[in-house]
């Protein structure tokens, strides 16, 4: 089971955050500073660390420093948490050494979503392909094949094919897919969801992607 250590100084966002990553499988330890959670890390070092940027005392760039200073921590990923203006603090951290950042205020589907890219990433987790009916996605060659033809999708309509398809028929909000698949730090506009939609339709057929008006999209089996 992959492990995480939350440290935040907020306890209404550990708590929330612990609650909705135990939900989708995951060990989840807490600690409410970089003391705190230095030691945790000392004493049971995790699979990745979901790190405050602004708290008292230290911060989470000093603390990002020691854990990618410090033997044997070297294969823990870091994802920062940073509030929409922290740009420099933002720079500072994947500087020192973060894998990724996620803006407050955070929203949880999209979090899981960052984390496992991230594990994928890394390796953290199995590469497992995803099929459907007439449908494989293999998303460690980041190719699709349907009906036995291959399809080389450009990379952001494979990373939006992928997340839909992750969890069939629950539907994906239009935000969470825009922070999911394109990041919080690149401003897109607001049809490109439904130009990627469109394309990936006129390639894979009508069928695999419905839309949920006034929400989003979700991925569906074809009958």
């Amino acid at each position: 089971m992959v492990s995480i250590l939350i440290i935040d100084d907020e306890e209404d966002i550990r708590d929330i955050l612990k609650y909705n990553l135990e939900k989708e499988g995951f060990y989840v330890d807490v600690a409410s500073n970089g003391e705190q959670g230095l030691a945790k890390i000392k004493s049971n070092i995790p699979d990745l660390v979901i790190l405050d940027v602004m708290m008292p005392g230290m911060d989470g760039i000093e603390v990002c420093d020691l854990i990618r200073s410090t033997p044997n921590y070297e294969n823990i990923i870091i994802c920062l948490l940073t509030a929409r203006n922290e740009d420099y603090s933002q720079i500072a951290g994947l500087d020192s050494g973060a894998d990724d950042y996620v803006a407050k205020p955070v929203k949880p589907k999209v979090l899981v979503s960052r984390i496992n890219a991230l594990l994928r990433r890394k390796g953290k987790v199995q590469q497992e392909n995803i099929s459907s009916t007439g449908l494989i996605i293999n998303r460690e060659k980041y190719i699709v094949e349907r009906n036995g033809e291959i399809l080389h999708l450009p990379r952001k309509e494979f990373e939006l094919l992928a997340l839909l398809a992750s969890k069939p028929h629950s539907v994906f909000e239009r935000d969470v897919i825009l922070e999911s698949v394109w990041g919080s730090d690149i401003v897109v506009g607001d049809r490109t969801i439904d130009v990627h939609i469109r394309k990936l339709r006129e390639k894979l057929g009508e069928n695999y992607i419905t839309t949920v008006k006034g929400v989003g999209y979700k991925f569906s089996n074809p009958e």
